[in-house]
This record gives C-alpha cells, structure tokens and sequence, in this order.
C-alpha cells in the first residue's frame, strides 16, 4: 500500500513510489506541458522519491474510482515553515483536477503538516495557471525577472504565496 497525504471526493494524493518515475518523467515532457515547467532529469527525480521525504517529496493525484494516475505534484523546502508546490501538472485535463488536487494539497499542507507559508512560482505567460491559483486564495508577491533561460529566451516567473491565516480566513467565509 502507498502512503496516502489525504483523499477528497474524487481523488486522492499520495507519495510518489519507484514505479511512477516513468509516469511523472512522462508528465514533464509532454509537449503540452514542458512550455510552462523547467523538468528535472530522472536522476532528480529518483532522488526525492528515494529519499525519506523530510525536504522533499513527488506527490501523486490519483482517482478515488480508478485508481489511475490524475497528475502530479513536486513539494519542497517541507524542513522549513514555508513550503513551496512546485512542477503543478494534470495528466487528467479539463475534468476539474487541479483545482481539486490543489484544494487538497492546501488542506494537507495547512491542516495536517501545520505550514506557515507556502508558496509557487509561474511562468508569467500562464494564465491559466495563474488564474487557478489566485481563485485559490494565493496572492501574487513579486517577479522573479529574467530569471529562467527556455530555448535561449529569458523568462519572468510570477511568485505567489498563502500564509495559514489567509488559509483559514477563506476556509470560515
């Protein structure tokens, strides 16, 4: 059985194991996916899921009914109060997911783990990204300017962040 974080009404998030390590690398590349994420190499990869998942950990989205893989998500900096969600990526499209899968991660990382902080980055041109996370409750906090070299093109990351309290204020409304 794998480590289950929390389960929704439709799907379910759970530690990554050995054998999703082609799923994920799959998810990374995928064309339509690869213009909006900077991938990680397998190597990488293989190390967070290896590891205790102290500082790191690759979270799967999985369907409650199937059990197929949904998505993925990379969590990091969880040794510090401020966690970061990073490589955000629905396998699943168009069905809702994300915007559950990360209502799920939210209650996860603020209800359960007890997080201060967290936070995300986006490419800037991704507006659809961007739109979910700002319906979630994240608040846009700064540009990270010409900080990502894709195809020879420096690009601008938009960091955004939710502290717990803003969190709760959203989840009492």
């Amino acid at each position: 059985m794998h480590e289950t974080l929390i389960e929704g009404k439709r799907l379910k998030l759970r530690r990554a194991h050995a054998g999703d390590l082609n799923y994920i690398m799959t998810l990374q590349y995928a064309p339509e996916n690869l213009k909006f994420i900077a991938p990680f190499d397998e190597d990488y990869q293989r190390a967070i899921i290896e590891s205790d998942g102290s500082e790191r950990l690759d979270v799967i989205i999985e369907e409650l009914d199937t059990g197929a893989a949904a998505g993925y998500f990379m969590l990091r900096k969880l040794d510090s109060p401020c966690a970061e969600f990073t490589h955000v990526i629905i396998g699943r499209k168009g069905l809702g997911y994300g915007r559950e899968a990360l209502n799920l991660l939210l209650e996860w990382t603020f209800k359960v783990r007890k997080y201060h902080r967290v936070w995300i980055d986006c490419k800037e041109y991704n507006s659809i990204a961007l739109h979910l996370y700002e319906s979630l409750g994240f608040v846009r906090e700064g540009v990270l300017r010409e900080i990502l070299l894709t195809d020879g093109v420096y690009e601008n990351l938009i960091v955004l962040g939710m502290l717990n309290r803003e969190y709760n204020a959203r989840r009492e409304s």
